[in-house]
């Protein structure tokens, strides 16, 4: 949820700097990236809360315990390892899987380096809402879901059922799948995680059906109870070639990956980031936070390093 990355290689990159508003990250770099001699680190926030937890928490501790100025960019997920390459941003907190950046950075040319777990085991699958499974029990089959197609049809999925997907940017084999699978569905985007939750709260406040592309770890299943649907058993390769893939995603432990010089040259950030490793549950207390409790990023990474101090400091030393 290999996870959300970009399915077009032409997407808009946007820059969420200090108050700057939107910038072409492909003509302009953070003022603060590789910056020379001074205590600086640009951080590659992806759209996704769960990302946007790593970073604040990084932001916080960098800022309050070591003294470095951070600065934050949007970038979707391909787009990101080229600015991570050039420099342009110093690390990526949380990577779902992409192979052929690895060779091409990492192996190749070796301007990015790994930068070791983020601790967190990703997953996408589709789900279903948990109520849903309660008055049709075997729903939860992918073999049994024509037989359902008719309860998730919505005025966008064109007499289909509807398969909910998020945003186009973020990695899904979901069109392959309905078609190979040969699935009465069709893929509708909600056009961001954002969006893709208030519908799914929305369906869920009217205890409606709903099929949708959702991903662990995320704080939404706290809210809302959902069940997954069992696809072919996902197989080492099975999804090699995009358009055959007939298998479920597979489970991916997230990666974190740091500008080569940087990784070398970055002193005690480069460090602490090498370093920065928490669970799961850590994650989405922070995302919970964000999303449900409507605290800033700033506010919910204080929040939970006033409260985790053990963990943490731990990535200090």
């Amino acid at each position: 949820m290999s996870r959300r990355t970009t399915l077009t290689a032409a997407v808009a990159l946007l820059a969420l700097t200090t108050g700057c508003g939107a910038a072409d990250m492909t003509r302009q770099a953070s003022p603060f990236a590789n910056a020379q001699g001074a205590k600086t680190v640009t951080l590659s926030v992806q759209s996704w809360v769960g990302a946007q937890s790593n970073v604040a928490v990084a932001q916080y501790l960098l800022e309050h315990e070591l003294g470095y100025r951070v600065d934050t960019v949007q970038v979707d997920e391909v787009p990101a390892w080229d600015a991570l390459s050039q420099g342009r941003v110093d690390a990526i907190m949380e990577d779902w899987g992409h192979p052929d950046q690895e060779q091409r950075y990492v192996t190749d040319k070796r301007t990015i380096a790994r930068g070791g777990d983020l601790g967190v085991t990703g997953h996408i699958g589709w789900f279903v809402p948990t109520y849903l499974v309660k008055q049709h029990p075997d729903i939860t089959d992918w073999r049994n879901l024509n037989k359902y197609a008719s309860l998730f049809r919505t005025p966008e999925s064109g007499g289909k059922g509807q398969l909910m997907d998020g945003s186009p940017s973020y990695v899904t084999n979901d069109k392959a799948l309905v078609t190979n699978l040969k699935l009465d569905y069709q893929v509708v985007f909600a056009g961001s995680e954002a969006a893709q939750i208030t519908q799914i709260r929305q369906f869920a406040k009217e205890r409606k059906p709903f099929l949708t592309y959702w991903y662990t770890p995320q704080w939404l299943f706290k809210k809302v109870p959902m069940t997954e649907v069992k696809l072919p058993a996902y197989k080492e390769g099975c999804d090699a070639d995009t358009a055959k893939v007939a298998c479920a995603y597979p489970q991916t432990p997230l990666q974190k990956y740091l500008n080569a010089d940087f990784a070398k040259d970055g002193g005690k950030a480069a460090a602490f980031l090498k370093k920065f490793r928490w669970t799961t549950e850590d994650q989405d207390q922070v995302s919970l936070m964000i999303a449900d409790q409507k605290l800033t990023p700033q506010e919910a990474a204080k929040k939970w390093a006033d409260s985790h101090p053990q963990v943490w400091k731990a990535w200090l030393s």
